[in-house]
């Protein structure tokens, strides 16, 4: 169990160090990404489509609308 969780925590570390230095516009086009890919999962297992165009699509528009909101348009 712990030679399976060490790789899953490593990465996780490295992600969060890589994020540290992140301006406001990147910091929140990613992260309207990464919930609009959970979005776009979630709702997507609901409705029974493909999980990986419905990640994909959620990913990309998550990713528009945080960056827009960054910008202040919202």
């Amino acid at each position: 169990m712990t030679r399976r969780l060490l790789p899953i925590a490593l990465a996780a570390a490295l992600l969060a160090a890589g994020c540290s230095n992140m301006n406001r516009e990147a910091r929140d086009t990613l992260g309207g990404a990464g919930i609009g890919a959970a979005g776009g999962v979630a709702l997507t297992a609901l409705t029974g489509g493909s999980l990986l165009a419905g990640g994909v699509i959620g990913a990309a528009a998550g990713g528009v609308a945080g960056n827009l909101k960054s910008k202040g348009y919202w």
